[in-house]
């Protein structure tokens, strides 16, 4: 099997499972704007982007650590994985005590008001077991990945996301549907239930992440509370410069949705951050396609790194990669007229504008999370860390000038421009300290042409989804004819 073919199962394994566990969690998306007003569907948008950052901080760099060191001192994997975990479960175990302690003050922060304080402690009660679950759970994960297991993994995501969507409809569907009809237990139901109360989608998260861990306690059952702290000098050395270019990365994609809650006015404020959540769901679906290539890649890359055509291996992934995410960001404007239904209420699709800006930001994201890996094979992580604070400090300046005046346009915006600017930074830094030769000219122009394609077909045509969907069959048809040749030759090798 060649190398390419090797990669492309991997990918198809793992990232298919991803795919697929958020195309059923994206389903929620129009039950959600469908059930609850804006502002309501704000609070959901608000609470996820902070949680994003504190999971940055638990992971603590250490399920890309865990892959460097295991293929470096593949004689100490036991220690490799020891050493991992236990690391994110001191940070947790930290954590989570602490926010049970400041429960109240974080609550009355994150309200907009006094009568919505007893609610926001109990979100931040949630919040807080779901993340500690959550973070202990990365390692046993990256294990499953690492040892080849993906049926394993599959069941495990599955499981997740089918307890999520599950509770999420008997909370929203079954349970008023048997108060409403007196069914059995309806008296008891109605003692407790509050209708669309968002909380419940708090609950059926905390619910998927315990089904998660009950599922992985094999793998937990293969730790050994040994901490071999002259490896993790090693193992802390790489991996904290990884942490802060995670957690820069997570203030790239979350800030926005956080500070436009503080930085507009009261009355307007959960409105605008639940349209710009609502909008943010179309474009996840080149976010996904990142995911999966992610999951797949970043094994593959490490124990692919000894091999003596490694680089050139890089190159053709890439170019290969930015080929897909090319057809993907053309494909979805094309049809951004169906898509939008997902969201079921009129009152978000104002927010369509800003769509465009936030693919084309994915775009460089995926482009920017393929070139990572040089620093990373390099042990050069360092440079992660500059890399990602150079967009953190974009995103976070221009947000405060930009919010103000353009709302969730500005955010989208600068959000586009950040992941630009860590594209071309990583690119440069690598060519000098890792060179790996991508086909940059390929590269550019078809990165380019479905640019302009998505310009010509969202603002000049007017979403017109016969234009649109024509550009694509014609940008597709082009790819294939100066593709062919190559393609040929991985598909017979």
């Amino acid at each position: 099997m060649s190398v390419y073919k090797k990669f492309l199962g991997q990918t198809a394994v793992y990232g298919l499972t991803t795919v697929f566990s958020r195309l059923f969690n994206f389903i929620l998306t129009p039950i959600y704007t469908a059930v609850y007003q804006k502002g309501v569907y704000g609070i959901f948008t608000n609470m996820y982007a902070n949680a994003s950052l504190i999971n940055a901080v638990l992971a603590f760099g250490m399920e890309s650590t865990y892959f460097r060191y295991l293929n470096k001192f593949e004689d100490k994997k036991q220690e490799v994985y020891n050493n991992s975990f236990l690391c994110i479960a001191f940070i947790s175990t930290l954590f989570l005590i602490t926010g049970l302690v400041f429960a109240t003050p974080i609550a009355a922060y994150l309200a907009t008001n006094a009568e919505e304080i007893a609610d926001y402690k109990q979100y931040v009660s949630f919040f807080l077991w779901i993340l500690f679950i959550d973070a202990i759970c990365v390692i046993p994960f990256a294990k499953l990945r690492a040892d080849g297991k993906p049926f394993k993994y599959s069941v495990a995501k599955f499981l997740n996301i089918g307890c999520f969507v599950g509770f999420n409809l008997i909370f929203i569907y079954v349970v008023p549907a048997i108060i409403k009809h007196d069914w059995i237990g309806a008296s008891w139901l109605s003692t407790w239930y509050r209708h669309q109360w968002i909380g419940y989608v708090f609950v059926a998260n905390l619910i998927a992440s315990l089904a998660t861990l009950i599922c992985l306690l094999p793998e937990f059952l293969k730790l050994q509370l040994r901490f071999d702290s002259k490896l993790f000098k090693n193992m802390f050395s790489y991996s904290w410069p990884i942490l802060i270019a995670n957690l820069s990365f997570i203030i790239n994609e979350n800030l926005d949705k956080i500070v436009l809650k503080k930085l507009l006015p009261p009355e307007i404020a959960d409105g605008e951050v639940g349209i710009y959540g609502a909008v943010c769901k179309i474009a996840i679906f080149l976010s996904i396609f990142i995911t999966a290539f992610r999951l797949g890649a970043e094994p593959f890359f490490f124990s692919h790194a000894k091999q003596k055509n490694a680089k050139e291996t890089y190159a053709t992934i890439l170019k290969y990669f930015v080929i897909a995410l090319a057809i993907l960001f053309v494909g979805i404007v094309a049809n951004i007229e169906v898509l939008k239904f997902f969201i079921q209420k009129e009152e978000y699709w104002v927010g369509l504008a800003a769509v465009p800006y936030l693919l084309f930001g994915y775009v460089c994201l995926g482009i920017y999370t393929n070139l990572s890996i040089w620093y990373r094979l390099s042990d050069q992580t360092r440079f992660g860390l500059y890399i990602s604070v150079a967009g953190a400090v974009i995103t976070i300046v221009l947000n405060l000038v930009l919010i103000p005046k353009y709302s969730y346009m500005g955010s989208a915006w600068v959000s586009m421009l950040a992941y630009f600017v860590m594209m071309v930074l990583s690119y440069v830094l690598g060519q000098k300290y890792y060179p790996i030769p991508y086909n940059l000219k390929k590269i550019c122009v078809y990165l380019i042409i479905s640019t302009v394609i998505v310009f010509v077909s969202f603002f000049i045509f007017n979403r017109n989804i016969y234009i649109g969907n024509a550009l694509l069959i014609a940008f597709i048809a082009g790819v294939a004819y100066f593709e062919k040749n190559d393609l040929m030759k991985i598909l017979k090798s």
